[in-house]
């Protein structure tokens, strides 16, 4: 059985989400299985986490891959604080009023980069809608501090959408991180339900204006299958995301992390995430990770490997 850690336990919800009625929790398939965090590597990534007082989204949305990447030291660091702005209603996140920006948090990001070694880093973040700027300074800022402190290691970003912040996208891309990941998370007709505060369209929009500024960055997004979708919805959806010239597609199951979130609809099997997979190749993609347990930032490092070779070739 998959182990979905609830990390807000104990704090207050969102009126948003504490208020919502509760949904079935369905049993899980056999083969959504994952092993209990108790490894030696997992401890110690956890100890760097915490002495360099950072947030990783591996907790805080409760990943059911935790303990596999932690025990290799590879954490997805949540940058802006903890709390989000938004009630998406699939994501764990806490939401609410954040507070102000930590001016040492990416000083720290890097430090943490160095002592865990990672040769590919992923840093992502809450929705910020109070900042001026969506937090995009705070993602350039980072980014800089990683080259600085560890020259060698790749980036990837995963940002909010910006919505309605003119100039952020341009200055998290100015800042050359070597992915930009921005997820659409599901198909269009899911949005007011799943994910109220996005638009469907400014998301395609800001990863079609990273290839605007700089055709040679590579593009990633991602959705979640099991929210009750259409197998022809999501064919449609990988159609716009190569009209907007995005190089890797993740495709994964949504696990409900509580029951005010919203309801798995229906657990898609193996075979299935495999089939959307070859016709994801099919339709021009240079990377596709596709399977029950696929995330954005699982197996990360490997993946910028293999879209590299692949532009190569």
């Amino acid at each position: 059985m998959t182990v979905v850690l609830d990390q807000t336990a104990g704090r207050p919800r969102h009126p948003e989400k504490a208020h919502r009625p509760d949904t079935p929790l369905l049993r899980k398939p056999d083969w959504i299985r994952v092993k209990a965090p108790v490894s030696k590597g997992y401890v110690a990534t956890r100890a760097i986490v915490r002495e360099n007082s950072l947030h990783t989204v591996c907790e805080e949305a409760g990943c059911p891959n935790i303990g596999e990447c932690w025990e290799k030291k590879h954490a997805t660091f949540m940058i802006l604080g903890d709390t989000c702005t938004r009630a998406c209603a699939f994501c764990n996140v806490k939401t609410g009023l954040p507070g102000p920006l930590d001016p040492h948090e990416s000083a720290h990001v890097a430090e943490a980069t160095a002592k865990l070694g990672l040769a590919h880093v992923v840093i992502t973040s809450v929705d910020r809608d109070d900042l001026d700027d969506g937090g995009a300074g705070h993602f350039a800022a980072t980014i800089r501090a990683i080259r600085a402190r560890c020259p060698g290691t790749t980036i990837e970003v995963l940002t909010p959408d910006f919505l309605r912040k003119d100039g952020a996208v341009e200055q998290v891309v100015a800042a050359r991180p070597d992915v930009f990941n921005h997820n659409l998370e599901t198909v269009p007709s899911h949005y007011l339900t799943v994910r109220p505060g996005a638009r469907y369209f400014v998301s395609l929009r800001l990863l079609q204006r990273v290839k605007e500024i700089d055709p040679k960055m590579f593009t990633k997004s991602g959705i979640m299958v099991g929210l009750g979708e259409e197998r022809n919805e999501v064919l449609q959806v990988m159609d716009d995301l190569r009209s907007a010239g995005v190089d890797f597609l993740t495709v994964g199951q949504y696990l409900q992390p509580t029951r005010k979130h919203h309801a798995v609809m229906r657990f898609v099997p193996p075979e299935e995430f495999e089939a959307l997979k070859s016709i994801a190749f099919a339709k021009g993609f240079l990377m596709v990770s596709s399977s029950p347990l696929t995330r954005s930032s699982h197996h990360a490092g490997e993946d910028f490997a293999r879209l590299k070779a692949a532009r190569g070739a």
